[in-house]
């Protein structure tokens, strides 16, 4: 299994292969995300988060994902639609992905057998939360209904923000 969140790539909303190397140095939360959940309008915590911390160094990384209850049925133009428009998402999104099975994505692969979930690595349920240090190193695991707000001291403490 890889050692280094920053040997992964993923590719952007626009179909462009981004590497997670582009980010080192920062204080990561990768989120798997859905649009058509009931948890969506965390969309809205999360970039509030975002702008709050951009500037001390915090990225959001946002995953579209469809399996839980095909809640991200959209191709890449209306979830990049639907995150911009309904919740003026500015952090980086990124092409739908697996998070769980034999077809997760990579960067899932690692973030849940580095940081276990309540009873399994697997992920139960849209935006599951990781936060990831800023040497690159899986930080702390929130569950989907844990607010983004929440995440507030953590990524302070990540940041070095007292």
């Amino acid at each position: 299994m890889n050692n280094n969140f920053y040997q992964f790539e993923a590719k952007s909303l626009s179909g462009k292969p981004v590497s997670m190397e582009t980010y080192r140095g920062k204080a990561i939360l990768v989120v798997n995300t859905a649009s058509k959940c009931g948890l969506t309008p965390q969309y809205e915590g999360l970039e509030e988060l975002y702008k709050k911390y951009k500037d001390q160094g915090l990225v959001i990384l946002g995953f579209p994902c469809n399996q839980f209850a095909n809640q991200e049925p959209g191709d890449e133009t209306s979830i990049s639609e639907g995150c911009l428009i309904n919740y003026g998402v500015t952090f980086p999104m990124f092409s739908r992905v697996d998070v769980n099975g034999e077809t997760a994505h990579p960067v899932f692969k690692y973030l849940t057998s580095e940081l276990r979930g309540f009873l399994s690595k697997k992920i139960k349920w849209n935006f599951t939360k990781f936060l990831i240090d800023t040497s690159g190193k899986p930080y702390k695991r929130f569950a989907p209904v844990t607010r983004p707000a929440a995440l507030e001291p953590h990524i302070r403490k990540v940041l070095g923000i007292s």
